[in-house]
């Protein structure tokens, strides 16, 4: 990574320029193929993750009230199996044109959007009552900063999670010191040149710090890895937990 876009110290949120290249490259006609190079050939073929093993994170976590945070296409919230006929959705994301995208692609269900950098609060009169479910896929890999620093996601979204929500979400990683998630050769080309170009942000995420992360927000924190995507499901116990974290 050049050094304008290095991690700065400490755990305060990262500049907006670099939060704004995570999701500048996600204009129309990059969302109007992503489904086919990300979930088609990239999740496959690259990152080793079978595009079914997202989908099935989703089908065993939604809820009848849930949030999407960094909604992509809303390529999963298409195709997930919801436990209601009329699931209240809630789209989070800083970029406009994902909005309008992952809105349109389950307009039957008419879900409310929020344009909302998640390193700063979340506006509470445009999310409304407490989510039972709140996903977060691909989301964590293009934010800049630490695992620390993204992580303050989490810290924006308690405010808004029910006693007991669900809390799952994917990131890619890039491999650890034990060869666990080893990239391999494509992989670690197309994160080099993302990492260069600042769509990704992710050369220093070790799934410890992502596990140790949700540790202190949540319980039955649960984190499996597919090729170089770490999968992870946890579970919010409510203000008493929130409280107590430092």
């Amino acid at each position: 990574m050049h050094d304008e876009r290095q991690t700065p110290s400490g755990d305060g949120q990262p500049d907006a320029a670099r939060v704004g290249a995570g999701q500048a490259i996600y204009a129309p006609f990059s969302l109007a193929v992503y489904d086919v190079v990300v979930h088609g050939i990239s999740n496959h073929f690259i990152w080793r993750c079978p595009t079914y093993q997202l989908r099935r994170l989703y089908d065993r976590n939604v809820t009848a009230r849930h949030v999407d945070v960094g909604v992509g296409t809303g390529y999963f919230l298409a195709r997930a199996h919801w436990p209601v006929a009329r699931p209240e959705i809630t789209l989070v994301d800083l970029n406009p044109h994902c909005l309008a995208r992952a809105a349109g692609r389950i307009s039957r269900l008419s879900p409310g959007m929020v344009e909302a950098n998640v390193f700063e609060p979340l506006p509470a009169a445009q999310m409304g009552k407490p989510y039972t479910s709140a996903g977060l896929c691909y989301l964590l890999h293009c934010l800049p900063g630490s695992m620390k620093q993204k992580a303050q996601v989490f810290d924006h979204l308690v405010p808004h999670l029910a006693d007991g929500a669900h809390v799952f979400g994917a990131t890619i990683l890039p491999g650890d010191a034990t060869g666990r998630g080893a990239p391999n050769w494509a992989a670690r080309q197309l994160m080099r040149i993302y990492n260069a170009k600042g769509v990704f942000s992710n050369e220093g995420d070790r799934i410890e710090d992502l596990e140790a992360e949700l540790a202190r927000r949540f319980e039955v924190v649960d984190i499996r890895l597919y090729g170089t995507v770490a999968l992870f499901e946890a579970r919010y116990r409510g203000a008493d937990r929130a409280a107590s974290t430092p």
